[in-house]
């Protein structure tokens, strides 16, 4: 198992879900319902997740080292864009996130299905899938690339449901933002100098 591709995944992935709101969903859910109840709904959607990221990865490894590398730069490239972007609109919102409302007495079925619903649905296609199939294809080594990309995820969700608050008042939700972003263009020129070197 590649560790610096386990690493990798685990750190890049985890600054781009920190400012992700399904952390911010996650954090509501866990301050209304049993957090052990969320967090299982949300590892699980996480899994899945991080499983397709690596199927669609492995199929990008099979084209050529150079073309490949341009083409992983040019997603982490766009990825940089997307999360800078997208945290200055939803700045702008404000608008207040609510728990969807389980009726009295929810079992763990209900919140752990209504965790897992949640963030199907608003993690496909998001920014940490597309950095996890770019790192699979990078590294080729999917077994790393899922393993870090299901901690860095699961990292944030314990985060979000157990402590969100605390941490947005210790590291601003900007400076996250700046960082991952700071990341991803990083492995850009990484990925741009693999394609040039061939």
């Amino acid at each position: 198992m590649n560790l610096a591709a386990l690493v990798t995944a685990f750190g890049v992935v985890f600054l781009a879900e920190l400012p992700d709101k399904t952390a911010i969903v996650s954090l509501i859910l866990g301050t209304r319902y049993r957090p052990s109840w969320v967090f299982c709904g949300v590892a699980a959607a996480f899994v899945v997740h991080v499983a397709l990221a690596v199927a669609a990865g492995s199929l990008l490894s099979l084209i050529p080292r150079r073309p490949l590398q341009a083409i992983v730069a040019v997603f982490f490239l766009a990825g940089a864009v997307l999360m800078l972007r997208s945290h200055g609109r939803e700045a702008g919102e404000e608008e207040a996130e609510e728990a969807p409302d389980l009726g009295e007495g929810a079992g763990f079925g209900k919140v752990a299905g209504t965790a897992f619903g949640v963030i199907m649905v608003a993690e496909f296609g998001d920014l940490t899938q597309i950095v996890t199939a770019n790192l699979a294809a990078k590294y080729a080594d999917p077994l790393a690339v899922g393993l870090g990309a299901v901690l860095g995820l699961w990292a944030v969700a314990a985060l979000a449901i157990i402590g969100g608050r605390s941490l947005l008042k210790v590291l601003p939700l900007h400076l996250i933002v700046r960082l991952a972003a700071l990341a991803m263009i990083v492995l850009a020129g990484v990925s741009l100098g693999q394609a040039i070197a061939g």
